[in-house]
């Protein structure tokens, strides 16, 4: 019996002694440190480079972990693997960030900001057996001094009324844009997944294509896409001019060829003749992608409420919107939905916090997202950022078209993305904001019936 309580007493002590032993090697375990080797960035950046590395660096820095001794334990090794991943998903620190030769992007910086004014990392568990982790209150003044420097907080710009330099190519554009010709059976057009009277869209789920064929990604928007900085849910085109070639070449979509298309056009006079007019030569693929990209480079949507606020106009948001807004930035939807089109202007990886694919289910290829362009394994489940112009029109959302309501997708997206849980109040307000997004088309703002 009393051999018992000894083992029972001396098992907590055991326990203690490795906790102890482990705290220490973890305290006196020395780091290379990456010196900052970009002598044009800010001198405050080589004290946060150096916090970063030393209290950040083993889960978010890329191939610079100083792994303890139990990492190679069985159980451990495969929880902490997964923990690092996790953590490299939300935040990667390369060597190249930490010696300032490649810039932060604007999403780590507020991030960075964000676990700097909530003291919110490392997590307890990591805290536990790395008691040097701690960012203390001069580590985390230096970061948040340091990223404020940066000025990423006013990352919104109005639209403003682009002027049409080309008419006669952009006649021809919009002609070509509606033309039913351009796919096999005289039947789709452009327009006919891209409305204007519908946002852009066709609210649909899947589009649409050739003999009643449904497409297996939702179709975005083509108001404003002239701002996006790739087109494409995964962003295999570079520009307007290169994503007006993919459709007319898929079996699903219009279903035809440019050899097929150019064979129609050329017995249309007044074709010919604008081509020649224009292009000062024959109908060509080249020609047709680059008038169709001059068209749709008009249709962007100014004089939003929220482009009148940003313009200066204070009183163009009520006290609703205007909360919604401070809401949108102050909960980091800001983040990733910025600049010029609030979105559109970087990747992200869809489920950045939960994995939203196992709480959908069913993972087709289409989910792959930038994977099925770069192939690289680190790209899958990431997707452009969408924009967040006339959102209220361009339902239904996500990639996979599989949530009606927009205020269900600031919900999930607040969850799967920021890991936040928003209450209702929350969401109607950002809703609300979102609403303010709405623009004009020829001076005419933007309407359609949609969910709440």
């Amino acid at each position: 019996m009393h051999k018992f309580i000894k083992i029972i007493l001396f098992v907590p002590v055991i326990g203690l002694t490795a906790f102890l032993i482990t705290g220490i090697i973890n305290i006196c375990q020395k780091k290379t440190i990456y010196p900052v080797i970009n002598s044009q960035v800010n001198s405050s950046f080589a004290k946060v480079s150096t916090i970063l590395q030393n209290k950040c660096a083993d889960c978010h820095g890329q191939n610079m972990a100083n792994y303890p001794f139990y990492f190679k334990l069985p159980i451990a090794s495969t929880i902490i693997k997964k923990d690092i991943e996790h953590a490299q998903d939300i935040f990667l620190l390369t060597k190249e960030k930490l010696e300032g030769s490649e810039h932060f992007t604007h999403l780590q910086l507020v991030d960075l900001k964000g676990v700097a004014q909530r003291d919110s990392m490392p997590p307890f568990k990591y805290k536990v057996l790395h008691w040097n982790a701690f960012l203390s209150n001069l580590d985390r003044k230096t970061i948040i001094d340091w990223i404020d420097n940066q000025k990423i907080n006013n990352e919104f710009i109005a639209i403003t009324q682009n002027n049409q330099s080309n008419p006669d190519k952009i006649s021809l554009g919009k002609d070509l844009f509606f033309d039913q010709r351009l796919s096999a059976n005289d039947t789709i057009s452009c327009a006919s997944c891209h409305s204007l009277t519908t946002g852009g869209v066709d609210n649909a789920k899947y589009s649409t294509g050739i003999n009643g064929q449904l497409g297996s990604i939702n179709a975005p928007t083509v108001f404003n896409a002239a701002f996006n900085f790739a087109q494409f849910w995964d962003g295999r085109a570079a520009n307007l001019k290169d994503q007006a070639n993919g459709p007319v070449n898929n079996p699903k979509e219009m279903g035809s060829n440019w050899k097929e298309v150019i064979a129609k056009l050329v017995k249309d006079k007044t074709y010919t003749g604008n081509f020649a007019k224009i292009y000062n030569s024959p109908i060509s693929s080249n020609n047709i992608t680059d008038a169709i990209a001059s068209y749709e480079e008009t249709l962007i949507t100014p004089n939003s409420k929220f482009d009148q606020f940003l313009n200066g106009n204070k009183s163009a948001l009520n006290n609703e919107e205007l909360a919604g807004y401070n809401l949108f930035v102050s909960e980091g939807c800001s983040a990733c939905h910025n600049g010029i089109n609030l979105g559109s202007n970087s990747y992200q990886k869809m489920g950045r916090n939960h994995n939203y694919f196992k709480w959908r289910g069913n993972i087709t290829a289409n989910d792959f997202g930038r994977y099925n362009v770069t192939k690289a394994e680190k790209d899958k489940f990431w997707f452009k950022v969408p924009t967040l112009r006339n959102i209220e029109l361009t339902y239904p959302y996500f990639h996979d078209g599989s949530i009606q309501s927009l205020g269900q997708a600031v919900k999930l997206m607040a969850k799967f993305e920021l890991g936040k849980e928003l209450n209702n109040q929350q969401v109607n307000l950002i809703v609300q904001f979102l609403k303010t997004l709405t623009g004009q088309y020829h001076n005419v703002s933007l309407t359609n019936k949609h969910p709440s």
